[in-house]
């Protein structure tokens, strides 16, 4: 399943859905146009994740969109999820490679271009680069500039997403970048219109390549 879309990647953040359960919101979102979802929760149990990464894997494989777990390879590997997403502190990619196998996906996050060519040489299917914008989802992120995202997609042969702080006013500079794709959490997770604000921003991201 390497051959992927990932125009419009979704990071869900429960803590935005006042209510709303995760699954019926990344529903949502993929029918807007969302093209990849990744599982991102914090601060719950290990049997917690995975009863939640089971039933959000249900409405992944309705839709035939990639399923991605942030962080945790043994809840990718336990609810056989599409792949993992690793952080700085994480497992090395060649570990998560040697445990999930090679039919699956795993992507790295890198916040310069030294980081996203040695993620890329390490084997990483494809890069998660930021902070763009200023983000309230992850306030210790570095930050990464425009033209530092146009160098890094113009030095790697991988896919590369950018993550932080896009929204539908911010997502045209990012694609004309070259990125990839976008990857997008509150403008998308805390809209009351789920799916309407997916397919906003996948309108958008189609118009500005």
């Amino acid at each position: 399943m390497k051959n992927i879309d990932y125009s419009l990647y979704l990071v869900t953040d429960r803590r935005w859905l006042g209510g709303k359960s995760l699954e019926s919101a990344v529903e949502e979102a993929i029918q807007g146009g969302a093209t990849v979802v990744q599982l991102r929760e914090k601060d719950i149990s290990s049997r917690e994740y995975l009863e939640i990464a089971k039933r959000v894997k249900e409405v992944t494989d309705r839709y035939r969109i990639p399923l991605i777990i942030n962080d945790r390879i043994d809840i990718a590997f336990a609810c056989d999820a599409d792949g993992v997403h690793l952080g700085a502190d994480d497992l090395p990619v060649p570990v998560a490679r040697m445990l999930l196998g090679q039919g699956k996906i795993i992507g790295a996050s890198a916040n310069s271009l030294v980081d996203a060519l040695s993620m890329e040489e390490q084997g990483a299917d494809y890069l998660g680069v930021g902070a763009i914008f200023p983000t309230g989802t992850k306030t210790d992120a570095d930050r990464v500039t425009l033209a530092e995202l146009a160098d890094i997609k113009a030095a790697v042969k991988i896919p590369v997403i950018a993550i932080g702080g896009i929204d539908a006013e911010n997502a045209s500079q990012v694609i004309k970048t070259g990125a990839d794709g976008a990857a997008i959490v509150s403008a998308i997770m805390a809209q009351r219109d789920i799916g309407g604000a997916a397919r906003n921003i996948a309108n958008i991201l189609k118009l500005s390549r």
